[in-house]
């Protein structure tokens, strides 16, 4: 039996040096999971601004995107796309994600969401966006973007 107690005793003592630790780092996730999807607001914005160079902005420069659809992947390079998003255009834009889950480790982060584009306010497709980011200088950065889209889309 005192082995069983002082297994507990234990385990108790193991518990409550570890719960301190695992609140203040969910407390901090918060902050630093913001800071990883600015980048990503910031692209979003843009692009439903249609401009160009604020498209670029949160983009690592030389980087890529795959857009996946109908089963087959569609390369392009970030300078191609801000050039054919900023396009002025009559249409309004706008891409939303949902549940974004972000995970970070030291420079590198990767942002996993579901998402929604919408064209003049009604949902044209919807699919998954992931973002890999790194931080360079203290500043999170797009690194890379991949996307699935289709149109049967639930909020059609």
């Amino acid at each position: 039996m005192n082995i069983f107690h002082s297994s507990r005793f234990v385990s108790v003592l193991a518990g409550a040096t570890v719960i301190p630790f695992l609140i203040s780092s969910l407390q901090a996730a918060p902050a630093d999971q913001q800071a990883v999807l600015a980048p990503v607001m910031a692209l979003f914005d843009g692009m439903a601004k249609r401009d160009p160079d604020a498209i670029r902005k949160p983009l690592l420069t030389g980087g890529t995107m795959v857009l996946m659809r109908d089963g087959k992947p569609t390369q392009m390079t970030f300078e191609a796309f801000a050039d054919r998003v900023g396009r002025p255009g009559a249409t309004h834009i706008e891409e939303r994600i949902h549940n974004p889950l972000v995970r970070i480790d030291h420079d590198l982060a990767v942002v996993w969401a579901s998402f929604d584009f919408l064209v003049d306010g009604k949902v044209d497709h919807c699919g998954t966006d992931l973002f890999s980011l790194v931080r360079t200088d203290g500043k999170w950065l797009i690194a890379s973007v991949a996307d699935t889209g289709r149109e049967n889309c639930s909020a059609k």
